[in-house]
């Protein structure tokens, strides 16, 4: 039986999706028109741009999924269904990695991101879908809001604007959508320029180095003859004298070529531009930040990330009840994997004897495995519970603390009886 070829899109949304009946554009507050166009200039294109955004969007991506269930100031983790699929495999093609990688690079390409949630029949969440298009609108029927994409490839999707995820970065004059990277523009002319500078130095110096001036004339195929015999003579990498030798029928003209080409000072104040633009440093795009660096890093970036997903995806996957009883869903990382050796130890001396830690969450920090009875906790005698701290010091209660320079000794005479 032959199969039948169905494409992602066909999956999702059939072959034709039904258009919205009735519609009307919706209105914004700041009389902006409700759309966004993707910025005409591929910035990705740009390896210095490229390797910024990968920098984010790979350490973004190691942030942990997680279902909890807030309940009278106790955090209580639920193993779900929605968070299996965040944390394995969103949808049928993508892992829990590439989800958020590809959720990160867009949003830094376009300043916006959305993220298809997948219904059954049944109402079941069955995964979810970037969505990469090339311009959105925001249009309304009946009270509901919808959002129209169209793709490169000419297709084009209406649906519920509640049913999809959507992050912005820059949002700022648009009351829907983040700021487009225009304001990117001068730099990526700047970069554009500066790489076709350095291949043209590159050319220029394989052009013509000389040339052999012959006092007689010579037919074609004899000046071919004489130059190949020249350039094999003295101009080959075998030639280890360096000295050329010529009798007075040639007479050779050195031609300069002077390519100019871009100082290590300004390309590293070109590639400044691009890392201040995306908030990072040139230590987190080669690997070779340190410890403050890291942490500096993670606060100001990617915390702000999981911060906008934990938000998003809990107002999207959980109504209004839901939420009341507590539902979230948050993204979180080990910071502790960054730290020096000699972090992780102060962290697990100080924490530990105060029973924060377990066994294992010390081992844990440390890369270990797991031990039998390591989620048992240890505490050090030399705390103690506050409300019984009175107790613990043999202070009888009700009694009024002694006064200055009195004890609760028994009085004794001068003689010592």
């Amino acid at each position: 039986m032959k199969k039948e070829k169905r494409s992602i899109w066909d999956k999702l949304f059939g072959v034709e999706p039904a258009p919205i009946k009735n519609e009307t554009q919706f209105q914004l507050m700041n009389g902006f028109i409700p759309s966004f166009h993707a910025f005409g200039n591929d910035p990705y294109a740009s390896d210095i741009v490229r390797g910024a955004i990968h920098a984010i969007s790979s350490n973004t991506a190691k942030l942990k999924p997680k279902h909890i269930r807030r309940k009278d100031g106790e955090i209580e983790h639920v193993s779900g269904h929605i968070e299996r699929l965040l944390t394995l495999r969103p949808n049928q093609f993508m892992s829990a990695y590439d989800f958020i990688y590809k959720i990160v690079t867009q949003l830094y390409l376009h300043n916006n991101a959305f993220v298809y949630i997948n219904y059954g029949s049944d109402g079941r969440i069955e995964g979810f879908y970037p969505v990469d298009a090339s311009s959105m609108e925001l249009v309304e029927s009946g009270s509901v809001l919808y959002v129209k994409f169209q793709f490169a490839n000419g297709k084009k999707l209406a649906s519920e604007y509640e049913n999809f995820i959507h992050l912005r970065r820059f949002f700022a004059k648009s009351d829907m959508f983040g700021e487009n990277n225009e304001a990117m523009l001068p730099t990526l002319e700047l970069i554009k320029t500066t790489d076709e500078g350095i291949v043209n130095a590159v050319k220029s110096s394989a052009f013509l180095r000389g040339l052999l001036k012959f006092q007689a004339m010579l037919k074609g195929e004899d000046l071919k003859k004489n130059r190949d015999s020249f350039v094999q003579d003295y101009l080959d990498v075998t030639n280890n004298g360096g000295i050329a030798a010529i009798d007075s029928k040639a007479d050779y003209i050195e031609l300069k070529n002077d390519p100019k080409m871009v100082d290590s000072k300004q390309m590293e104040a070109i590639e400044l531009k691009v890392y201040k633009y995306f908030g990072i440093n040139k230590e987190i795009v080669t690997s070779s930040y340190t410890e403050d660096q890291w942490n500096a890093f993670y606060e100001s970036v990617i915390e702000p990330i999981a911060i906008q997903l934990s938000l998003e995806f809990s107002h999207k996957l959980f109504t209004d009840r839901e939420q009341g009883f507590g539902n979230e869903i948050i993204f979180e990382a080990n910071r502790l994997q960054y730290a020096s050796n000699v972090t992780k130890i102060n962290m697990v001396r100080d924490l530990m004897p105060l029973g924060i830690l377990s066994k294992n969450e010390a081992r844990e920090i440390f890369n270990l495995s797991s031990i039998e009875g390591g989620d048992e906790f240890v505490q050090t005698l030399n705390v103690v519970n506050a409300a019984k701290a009175d107790q613990y010091q043999n202070v009888n209660k009700g009694s009024d603390p002694p006064k200055g320079g009195e004890t609760n000794d028994e009085e004794v005479d001068g003689d010592g009886d």
